[in-house]
């Protein structure tokens, strides 16, 4: 008979009293089980919380006549980020190579956003392209890297998901308008719609502590473009990159950026599908 550490006896051991105690009443049972929802989020969205305490925490910290730029420490951070979570097995390879594919296509973004005043990085860096920190990307790929890791942590799996070359179609749209926008008409009211029609049956189910949940997928994905926006503006309360109007001094980011983050949400979610193939949820 193999010996636990103890480590680990302790932790079982703590988890056996805290399901006891759930056990003895429904509202405890629903407190435990939320509890568990914010550790298990906490630890899919592992990637971009570690950005985001680089970005806080450089800002706080960082001494005046660095050798190096803070913005460069921040690629060269968030570069250790991406090396430990594969080390570590928090992420495979093949997740990887789709995050890859995000962060280039973010930085594709970044360079025309910028060029265009939609947004500026108001400090100096040697490590950028054009205007843009090649930190940047890695923000993007911090949100791939949170839809990849959910499915696993949640075991979360999905019904009436929609054929896969429609939300491809989706997407493509979605990521042109982002730049014809500026010569075109905004589809943006259009895009949404197609993106009720094509997403609004669906649902996911998921288990954050032993029972079985759903949620309509729009209202997740709705939710997690609202944390997103949450997470911007500590972004930009930090200094990482400033819309226009923050340049004095910093004041919150407009709620009209939750529908840019919403449907950058598909997007990263049929990215993210190349590698997690929607599976079925029995009925």
């Amino acid at each position: 008979m193999t010996q636990r550490l103890p480590l680990e006896a302790w932790g079982r051991r703590l988890l056996t009293d805290a399901q006891a105690w759930a056990d003895r009443s429904r509202w405890r049972g629903y407190l435990y089980e939320f509890l568990w929802f914010g550790l298990k989020q906490g630890w899919a969205c592992l990637f971009g919380g570690l950005m985001l305490i680089l970005i806080v925490g450089t800002f706080l910290l960082w001494p005046d006549g660095a050798p190096v730029s803070r913005y460069d420490f921040l690629v060269v951070g968030a570069l250790a980020v991406q090396a430990g979570m594969l080390a570590f097995r928090l992420e495979s390879w093949s997740e990887a190579r789709v995050i890859l594919v995000f962060h280039i296509a973010g930085t594709i973004m970044e360079l025309f956003k910028t060029a265009h005043g939609s947004w500026a990085y108001p400090e100096d860096s040697v490590l950028r392209i054009g205007a843009v920190p090649l930190f940047s990307g890695f923000m993007y790929a911090a949100v791939g890297s949170y839809i990849a890791r959910v499915q696993r942590i949640f075991h979360i799996k999905v019904r009436g998901y929609p054929p896969l070359w429609a939300t491809w179609l989706l997407a493509a749209a979605i990521y042109v308008n982002f730049f014809a926008h500026h010569w075109l008409p905004d589809a943006r009211s259009a895009l949404f719609l197609a993106t009720g029609a094509v997403f609004g049956s669906g649902w996911f189910y998921f288990t954050a502590d032993r029972t079985r949940r759903s949620m309509p997928l729009l209202v997740g994905y709705g939710l997690v473009a609202l944390f997103i926006w949450f997470a911007e503006n500590l972004g930009t309360f930090a200094r990482a990159w400033t819309y226009p109007g923050q340049e004095g001094a910093w004041e919150m980011v407009s709620l009209s950026k939750l529908g840019a983050w919403f449907l950058l949400m598909i997007i990263s979610v049929v990215l993210v599908s190349l590698v997690h193939r929607p599976e079925e949820e029995p009925r």
